[in-house]
């Protein structure tokens, strides 16, 4: 087809409007690992500069001070990465190996490696001494347009973005660090060249993975205008991150490529998942396929509302309740599984309080796992819970003593024994690790990620398993996640403690916190739902892995003036709504969830289980987009703006299976919900 780029972005970004990720972009990715660039991967040293071939051209490594360029094979030349900041001072001599060369700067106690692998430029630093280095060092090619970041979903923000460009306390990303291993959905960045890819698909991009994200941050900062962003490794001993390692790849400059880069790095690792073979494994995990998602309450998690809520025309839902007074009872959720749906509980094993002034069940263990199992800080003192709440419970505790306690399989089996066949573990498979210091169970936040690893392996072999804002470290092992698709910014939590605006924990059937409507700020809905920000990310690299939902607490009817934006997005990213339901809204907000329900089923039944292969916008204000899926098994328009674009209204969605005559159409606002 022939692209709409009638209308140029002004301070968007000097690039065209339109961009795509062709097939050919994520086969070509995907071939890194057959092809690569091996035969002449040992590349040629002329004085401190290392050439090496990459996929697209070839990488130049300043051995003097990490600076690293490009030449691509159309002839340009890109900035990768500037000197590392703070100097590294003298370096080492420089060998040469099979596939690159090592060399050392003896006054930081870094040695290196440059390599050619897979199509790629990687580079590892390793310390013999606690400290950190301030690189790479990027965005500072004069030619840099829109840089990408893994928050939630997915944003591509043009560097020259006056909002984004201002400070943290007005929404922006300036005079910001985030970590990677806790902070970004994936342990990646990316920015764009120039005007970015066109409708061939010939712009220049550079992707930035690092696997070692633990001990990894990324700073932005607002240099003329512009927003740069500078990684920093901190090595530490203790903590088991004396290695840093960094990959580049060139790319087409689109916005979802380095997400591409990093799916075929973890298939090339083995470390890709397959929501096809979990189904195999599990065949429970197949009713995650057109299913929305809620947390129920009251009438919502009985019997009769269920039967209800099936009556009204939803044929699929993962429904779950949490572990407090009323949890669903056997006749609910033999309802549930009858109307083929999942259910299951909330649980999490991260927090321990003292059983007899407990807050919550799931806070409340046999024995002494309270205080003994709490993570203790170096001082010894224990590491506080959330919201203050009892301590943070060691995960190499629990895996010490399982095999002769249980304490794990026997809360499972209790939580269980009203036969859900579901089960939603907090923060499992997020990035908040820790590193304990207390007597017989010590751990790395490395070990402590193994541990979480380790238990829900156990749990996903029979229950369909979920956890929150799912790192992709975990997505082998979940089925689903909530929290990975929603872009956090710093102001939602501000937001969210203060109860009298958000809501609180009561009523108990119907706490308002989850239920309240609440009017976002202005630079906060901006930060989080304006769609010319947000590109699919996560799913690009993940979508066919596990199944990504937003946050728990952000239900759909929660955001009243954010609704037809959130529901175009789902339907263009292929994942599922989350919503709340207790007894009145089975009645008042029921026929539009059961309408969009009804929608998405069978896009998502056809498409849950493939991979994105194209994102791309159709117009200059990127207020028209587009999303492909497996070999054109599921192509998704969706107009986020007020006029319509090529016979698609404003504010509607356009979806085609391969076997659909024609696109089948959706109108969120027009449901009246």
């Amino acid at each position: 087809m022939t692209p709409d780029i009638s209308k140029r972005p002004t301070t968007a970004g000097r690039r065209r409007g339109t961009r795509v990720l062709a097939a050919s972009l994520a086969l070509t990715a995907t071939a890194l690992g057959v092809a690569g660039c091996d035969s002449a991967a040992a590349g040629t040293l002329e004085g401190s500069h290392l050439e090496l071939p990459v996929t697209g051209g070839t990488a130049v490594v300043d051995t003097t001070s990490l600076a690293v360029t490009a030449r691509t094979g159309d002839g340009q030349r890109l900035v990768l990465s500037g000197p590392a900041g703070g100097g590294l001072g003298e370096p080492g001599p420089v060998t040469r190996t099979a596939d690159g060369a090592r060399w050392s700067y003896p006054a930081k106690g870094l040695s290196v490696t440059a390599s050619s692998e897979r199509g790629r430029l990687r580079i590892k630093l390793r310390s013999d001494r606690d400290g950190s280095v301030s690189w790479p060092v990027t965005g500072t090619d004069r030619a840099a347009s829109a840089v990408q970041l893994p928050r939630g979903e997915g944003l591509d923000i043009p560097v020259r973005d006056a909002f984004w460009n201002s400070g943290s306390e007005k929404g922006g990303l300036a005079g910001s660090t985030v970590d990677v291993g806790a902070e970004l959905a994936l342990p990646l960045w990316g920015y764009s060249m120039g005007d970015g890819a066109n409708g061939s698909g010939g712009g220049h991009g550079v992707s930035y993975l690092t696997p070692t994200d633990l001990g990894t941050s990324l700073r932005f900062t607002s240099t003329g205008g512009r927003l740069r962003t500078t990684a920093a490794h901190a090595f530490d001993a203790g903590e088991g991150t004396r290695d840093y390692d960094v990959s580049f790849a060139l790319t087409d400059g689109n916005p979802v490529a380095p997400a591409a880069d990093y799916r075929s790095y973890l298939a090339q690792h083995g470390q890709l998942g397959s929501l096809r073979k979990k189904i195999r494994k599990n065949p429970a995990n197949a009713k995650l396929l057109g299913a929305f998602h809620a947390y129920v309450w009251g009438e919502a998690r009985t019997a009769a509302g269920v039967e209800r809520l099936k009556r009204l025309g939803v044929d699929r839902m993962w429904l779950g309740y949490d572990a407090g007074p009323g949890p669903m009872k056997t006749a609910a959720v033999a309802a549930a599984k009858k109307a083929g749906y999942l259910v299951g509980p909330y649980d999490t094993f991260a927090n321990g309080q003292d059983p007899k002034t407990a807050d919550s069940p799931t806070s409340a263990w046999p024995d002494r796992v309270y205080p003994d199992f709490c993570v203790r800080k170096a001082d010894g003192t224990a590491q506080t819970g959330f919201g203050g709440r009892g301590c943070y419970l060691s995960s190499r505790a629990f895996e010490k003593a399982e095999p002769a306690k249980h304490y794990l399989a026997d809360r499972t089996r209790s939580m269980v024994a009203n036969g859900a066949d579901s089960y939603f573990l907090d923060v499992d498979a997020t990035g908040e690790l820790f590193r304990d210091h207390a007597k017989g169970h010590e751990m790395t936040k490395a070990g402590d990620r193994e541990m979480r690893l380790a238990r829900m392996r156990r749990l996903a072999k029979n229950l369909v398993l979920g956890s929150e804002s799912a790192q992709p470290w975990a997505n082998q092992v979940l089925a689903f996640d909530h929290g990975s698709g929603t872009p956090v910014a710093d102001g939602l939590w501000k937001l969210e403690r203060d109860r009298q605006k958000w809501g609180g924990y009561y009523p108990e059937n119907a706490p308002t916190i989850f239920f309240k409507p609440v009017q976002l700020p202005a630079d906060l809905a901006t930060a989080m739902y304006d769609p010319k920000y947000r590109v699919p990310l996560y799913e690009t690299a993940l979508h066919g892995s596990l199944v990504n939902v937003e946050r728990w607490e952000l239900s759909y009817e929660k955001l009243p003036a954010q609704k037809t934006a959130r529901a175009l997005l789902a339907m263009l990213y292929n994942t599922p709504l989350n919503y709340v339901l207790d007894g009145p809204t089975l009645t008042r907000n029921v026929p539009e969830l059961a309408a969009l329900q009804k929608y998405f089923a069978p896009l998502h039944r056809a498409a849950g289980t493939e991979r994105m292969t194209s994102f791309r916008w159709l117009t200059g204000d990127r207020t028209v987009q587009r999303t492909v899926f497996g070999n054109g098994t599921l192509t998704v328009t969706a107009n986020f703006g007020t006029k319509a674009h090529d016979g698609l209204p404003g504010g509607c969605v356009d979806a085609r299976l391969r076997t659909d005559q024609q696109p089948r159409r959706l109108c969120p606002a027009q449901l009246n919900g």
